[in-house]
């Protein structure tokens, strides 16, 4: 069974290679949310901007970032995730950090790097899906380009368990620039509608190191591709609930899953 859940979407204007100072600015917003949210939603490189050069200052799993997430999670009672640059082996990864109360950290790297901004020539590249579990829904975050890729995204019914979607929830934590906000705006509910779920999406506002705008437009969608909450531009904090009950309505009104083409994901 499901249960409605809360998600708080945090939309910033992260400070530019400050990783101290945005942890800082970050524990702010968050205190006042414990127990009134299931999920806090980061946007990528939340400690720094998305920035190659920050690869240089990549923490490992052990160092403060983790920590600190680790931490907020355990104080709000409620999960926490976003992205920052993980050095893991030979290789720094654009990781998605995923949190609970109870100290577990799970992690999704990033699979499409953005080459248009050349960061394939400075991380590594992930390969598999997260799926976790939040009161009993089924979550998939992933990050910013992945967007752009409906296959890796795409919501399956039946292959990893019988009558049962891969997940319920799509999140994209995301620094997408204002350039191509109409992109954004349009995948997202693309996303939502072809896959039979809800989609939250986080972006950050304000102008990066690099001279690049931010519009934001983090959003909450339904099944339907219409908006649950539109958080628009500037630095925000917002709360929102999606209902199991629509979701199980939906999809039983509407089941094209039965319909989908079968296929496996390659190399």
């Amino acid at each position: 069974m499901l249960n409605d859940i809360n998600l708080t979407l945090v939309q910033p204007s992260t400070l530019w290679r400050n990783p101290e100072g945005n942890r800082s600015a970050f524990a702010a917003l968050l205190a006042p949310l414990a127990g009134k949210t299931d999920l806090v939603i980061l946007p990528e490189t939340f400690t720094s901007g998305f920035c190659n050069e920050a690869a240089a200052e990549a923490e490992t799993m052990d160092g403060p970032t983790v920590a600190w997430l680790r931490k907020q999670s355990a104080s709000i009672g409620a999960a926490v995730t976003g992205s920052v640059q993980i050095r893991d082996g030979a290789g720094v990864y654009n990781r998605l950090l995923w949190a609970t109360p109870d100290g577990a950290v799970r992690h999704y790297d990033k699979r499409h790097l953005f080459r248009m901004a050349k960061e394939h020539e400075t991380y590594a590249a992930g390969r598999a899906r997260l799926t976790v579990a939040l009161k009993g829904w089924r979550v998939c975050p992933l990050v910013c380009y992945d967007l752009r890729f409906p296959v890796f995204a795409r919501n399956r019914f039946g292959v990893e368990a019988p009558g049962r979607f891969d997940y319920d929830l799509l999140i994209f934590v995301a620094n997408w620039p204002a350039a191509r906000r109409f992109a954004w705006q349009s995948l997202l509910r693309a996303r939502a509608i072809e896959n039979l779920a809800y989609v939250a999406a986080v972006n950050r506002v304000g102008t990066d190191g690099n001279g690049l705008a931010y519009a934001g437009d983090s959003v909450v969608l339904d099944m339907l591709g219409q908006p649950v909450v539109e958080l628009g531009d500037g630095a925000k904090v917002v709360t929102t609930t999606i209902s199991e009950s629509a979701l199980a309505e939906h999809r039983n009104r509407f089941p094209a899953q039965l319909d989908a083409d079968r296929f496996a994901l390659g190399e």
